[in-house]
């Protein structure tokens, strides 16, 4: 175990990221305290029943007084409301950061609230599985997966360096990237591929009807792993495609493209484009694999096919 980075720190959240990073900090040691708050009431109290959190507070006030770090864990959506509410109890030179999918509407929502002497550092930990709740949080989630820090402008540079150290201990490798170019980054690696996902699990239920579950008894490895995306937290991606709009809708035009291009090429019979486009994108899994973000093993790297 390695000496505390910050001595108290507030999950405001209590579901899948922040009971992971939870498990993470007691394990490395990170924190000397850690405080939770959940705006349900029942989430407040299954994270007390498994011991999630030294103290789960009735509100978020009671959560953040004292606080080094208070990690916003809600939905991008909520975080306008969440920062106005904490702004008060904040001690000075505390440091807020986020979990966020989405960089540039989290920096417009939470900035304007922050008092003066209060530092402000958003970040994106790229890990997560289609599960939800308090109880569905580990600490391996951030094992060699990648956090993105996105300091605002005037953040202190002192404050980046302790939230990458402590990032770095919860397991994660750090990286730090603009608010705009990251919405873009996630439209492409997350944001699209989770709407398309969306959208083929929706077609198969409506096949399912005619075919009397035909789709889901013989659904083959692709389409699983579209269910297992489509799973994912209802609330979080609806604030995600709400928030990130432009960048979103900017992939999906050329996802469109590419699909329109596709549909030519098996109507037509070319099979030299649809060869070499397997080809030359079957080369980005390769790439996956080697920069350690998965396994080439079967089940899609996850044990038991549920991560």
């Amino acid at each position: 175990m390695s000496a505390p980075v910050y001595e108290k720190v507030a999950l405001i959240g209590l579901g899948l990221i922040a009971s992971s990073m939870f498990w993470a900090i007691k394990r490395g040691g990170l924190a000397g305290e850690v405080t939770g708050f959940a705006k349900s009431a029942e989430s407040r109290e299954t994270a007390r029943r498994i011991g999630l959190c030294d103290t789960v507070c009735d509100s978020v006030a009671d959560a953040v007084e004292g606080a080094d770090l208070i990690v916003l864990c809600v939905p991008v959506g909520a975080m306008d409301s969440v920062a106005a509410e904490i702004a008060p109890a904040l001690k000075q030179g505390a440091t807020v950061t986020d979990v966020g999918s989405v960089k540039r509407s989290v920096i417009d929502a939470v900035a304007p609230h922050l008092p003066d002497g209060v530092h402000f550092v958003p970040a994106h930990p790229l890990a997560g599985t289609e599960h939800s709740g308090p109880e569905s949080g580990f600490a391996e989630l951030f094992d060699n997966r990648w956090c993105l820090l996105v300091p605002v402008e005037g953040s202190d540079p002192a404050a980046v360096a302790k939230l990458r150290l402590f990032w770095e201990g919860i397991g994660a490798n750090v990286d730090e990237m603009a608010a705009d170019h990251h919405d873009l980054v996630l439209a492409v690696t997350s944001h699209a591929p989770h709407l398309i996902a969306y959208t083929m699990v929706g077609v198969a239920d409506d096949l399912r009807r005619v075919t009397d579950s035909e789709v889901i008894k013989y659904s083959a490895a692709g389409f699983r792993d579209f269910t297992r995306i489509a799973a994912s937290d209802p609330t979080m991606w609806r604030d995600v495609f709400l928030n990130n709009k432009d960048a979103t809708l900017e992939i999906l035009g050329r996802f469109t493209e590419e699909l329109f291009a596709l549909q030519r090429a098996i109507r037509t019979g070319d099979g030299e484009h649809l060869h070499d486009y397997f080809s030359r994108t079957r080369a980005i899994r390769r790439g996956i694999i080697e920069a350690g973000q998965d396994t080439a093993a079967p089940n899609f790297g996850r044990e038991g096919g549920s991560r």
